[in-house]
């Protein structure tokens, strides 16, 4: 044989040898008892899992302090002196200003401009030497320690709303923080025009951290159901109206090999990444979560991953 022949010979083996020992993806080829080829399919799975899952609704709005109030003075004249800023914090009945009500020939002892709640000065809309009178407020006032985030809920979801549903809320100044809060008021009324409905949310803000003006992200969670069994959503397959996962079993007819079992089950509430499952299947089964779209009942599987199943608590964040 001629060195060029023998080398063709050689290319063409290597070749065949490449395409006989390719990788495979989700496959491989097997053999049964009987000699017969047979498809084992790769597959990725975890543990049904019994626990809790709640139902929320994304929502945003403005935090503002829900108690605030403007100071009068009991009468009108210059202002005299002024002993607070914004950002001061006052006491109820503190003296914050002096009014002098002299007028020419008549003099006049100053009157003093009580704060009519404690609380945080928010704004100061006076200057001494201003003149001023009764129904012209001398400084805001506002519990900084008692802010509410105000939402609308669009009019299909009112009915899921009612006192004391519990909030988790973010905001851009705190990244990465949790706040939580509850619904404490809910408007009577709908807009006509935007066809939303204003709900109050009461925040804890015990540190003080959270401030009047700020954007808050809000999840409102309608729902809270304990004591289901829930695995990922993704393991979930519908065909044709009906809705299926694959447990894994052991093949009775072969110590070796490993099967799946499609179940159908009635799915329920799907947040984020978790499925409630209602029927059909319970906590600690088996289940096929990647590579399951190939399989058929009793599909020969290769298990290759096995994935950390769902925490049991569903921790809204």
């Amino acid at each position: 044989m001629s060195k060029k022949l023998l080398l063709i010979f050689i290319t063409f083996a290597i070749l065949f040898f490449a395409v006989s020992c390719s990788n495979k993806t989700n496959t491989e080829k097997d053999t049964n008892p009987n000699g017969d080829a047979v498809t084992v399919f790769a597959v990725s799975t975890t543990l049904a899992v019994e626990g809790e899952i709640k139902d929320y609704l994304q929502l945003n709005g403005d935090i503002t302090a829900s108690t605030t109030v403007d100071t009068f003075p009991d009468t009108a004249g210059k202002l005299k002196n002024l002993y607070v800023k914004v950002g001061d914090t006052v006491r109820k009945n503190q003296i914050i200003a002096e009014i002098d009500p002299s007028k020419p020939g008549m003099n006049f002892a100053s009157s003093p401009v009580k704060a009519s709640i404690s609380g945080t000065v928010t704004m100061v809309s006076v200057q001494i030497g201003s003149t001023i009178s009764p129904n012209f407020p001398i400084a805001k006032i506002s519990k900084m320690d008692d802010l509410e985030v105000i939402i609308y809920v669009a009019e299909r979801f009112i009915s899921k709303m009612r006192i004391g549903l519990p909030a988790v809320i973010h905001t851009e100044a705190f990244p990465g923080e949790l706040f939580t809060g509850a619904i404490s008021e809910l408007s009577p009324v709908v807009d006509q025009n935007s066809r939303t409905m204003e709900v109050k949310l009461k925040i804890d803000n015990n540190n003080l951290k959270l401030k009047a003006g700020m954007f808050a992200d809000v999840k409102l969670i309608t729902e809270e159901k304990e004591g289901i069994v829930k695995i990922p959503s993704g393991a979930l397959i519908n065909r044709f109206g009906e809705n299926y996962i694959f447990t894994i079993q052991e093949d009775p007819s072969s110590e070796n090999q490993t099967i799946v079992h499609k179940k159908v089950v009635v799915p329920g509430l799907q947040i984020d990444n978790q499925l409630e499952i209602i029927d059909g299947l319970t906590a600690g089964e088996e289940i096929v979560i990647r590579g399951q779209t190939l399989l058929e009942d009793k599909s020969i599987v290769k298990v290759v991953s096995t994935v950390t199943p769902l925490n049991a608590a569903d921790n809204v964040e």
